[in-house]
């Protein structure tokens, strides 16, 4: 890394921690209870660029690498506030990419900029109720009826799901076909007819993150609204994957670093048996272990910034990433838990927050079973 980009980057992390520290950190419980971020509040991350930043700048970015997005999902992620990280990532890394990569002129005209700004919040709508990782079930359909198309189905497990106002629907266009083939992009303004929020979701953890059902009731489309081609949509979520798993594997690792440094802190100032608990040998060996695992993590995700720059990231190295990277995070984030003993369980200490936010990690983005089906492939060919 050249000296100019690593002073770039330092002072891009310094204007994200002061923004996290004023705008972010005396709201966040307030935004959990409400079980969703203000709309606001996503316009002043555009204001203050933290949103979309390696969007070329004819459409409303600096032009700047993917780890500069990174900084603001790890700094978030680093201080406890995973939830508003991952709503970030989705809207920033996913579907401003997705457009990026796959949309018309016409189309990243009309949306980029404003998605820049915070005027626009994107979501990717793919899950269904009866169809996660496994995408052969997907029910959600676009018939073409004379010059217009007919969205019909649902999805769930939708970030954003309540504030977005763009919507990258995937459905079957060709039924005739398996779904690898005969899957279609679409984007959906939500404000379309025949287009119906569901309620938002109760979760685990990411209480403030809108996750929603959504439906779709004969909602009209024109061919200007494909996004990436007709049946091309399973091939554009294919080459988007490794994008959105190395941001989570960067998640996963602040979040576990921001873990450790809860329970450095804590096992420093409490005390046991007229000690403080960083003077047993016990609590010692498990903090080498949390470091370790955070710090050779942290070299694996940097390397893999790197490679996605250079567009030599396969799908491998992202599940591989993606698996390692949430698995640690859970662990560091239970032992340090631990460590707090009966006050971790409560909701007033952080740690509590990392503990239940950590868990979805392993599950979204593709579950753990899935990255080790992928990875084994590049193993041993099944027979």
């Amino acid at each position: 890394m050249s000296q100019q980009l690593n002073e770039e980057l330092t002072l891009f992390r310094d204007t994200v921690v002061a923004f996290i520290e004023n705008e972010v950190a005396p709201y966040y419980d307030e935004w959990e209870q409400n079980k969703i971020v203000p709309k606001a509040v996503w316009r002043k991350l555009g204001e203050n660029g933290l949103l979309g930043c390696d969007l070329p700048e004819q459409y409303g970015g600096y032009g700047v690498d993917f780890r500069f997005n990174m900084l603001v999902i790890e700094e978030l992620s680093r201080a406890g506030f995973m939830t508003l990280g991952g709503n970030i990532a989705v809207h920033s890394d996913i579907c401003c990419h997705y457009l990026l990569n796959m949309g018309t002129e016409a189309q990243k005209q009309k949306y980029l900029p404003k998605m820049a700004s915070g005027d626009i919040i994107g979501a990717i709508c793919m899950s269904e109720p009866g169809a996660g990782s496994d995408l052969q079930g997907m029910k959600t359909t676009a018939v073409k009826q004379g010059d217009t198309w007919k969205l019909n189905g649902s999805k769930t497990f939708i970030s954003n799901g309540q504030n977005g106002s763009l919507y990258i629907v995937a459905a079957r266009t060709d039924l005739a076909e398996r779904a690898a083939k005969g899957i279609t992009l679409f984007l959906v303004d939500g404000d379309k007819k025949g287009f119906q929020r569901g309620k938002n979701l109760e979760k685990l953890g990411h209480h403030c993150g809108d996750t929603s059902e959504l439906f779709f009731d004969d909602v009209e489309l024109t061919d200007d609204d494909i996004l990436g081609g007709l049946h091309q949509g399973f091939v554009g979520l294919m080459q988007e994957l490794p994008r959105e798993r190395l941001s989570l594997a960067c998640a996963a690792v602040a979040h576990a670093e921001g873990a450790l440094e809860l329970a450095v802190e804590y096992v420093n100032e409490r005390h046991a048996f007229g000690k403080p608990l960083a003077n047993l040998q016990d609590i010692r060996f498990k903090l080498a272990e949390m470091y370790t695992m955070t710090e050779t993590h942290r070299v694996l995700v940097e390397a893999y910034k790197l490679r996605i720059q250079e567009k030599a990231l396969s799908a491998v190295d992202a599940s591989m990433a993606k698996l390692t990277c949430t698995e640690i995070e859970g662990k560091v984030v239970d032992m340090a838990l631990q460590m707090f003993g009966g006050y971790g369980y409560m909701k007033e200490y952080p740690i509590s927050r990392f503990y239940a936010d950590a868990r979805v990690q392993r599950i979204y983005g593709g579950t753990s079973e899935i990255m080790k089906e992928i990875i084994s492939r590049q193993v041993v060919q099944p027979s």
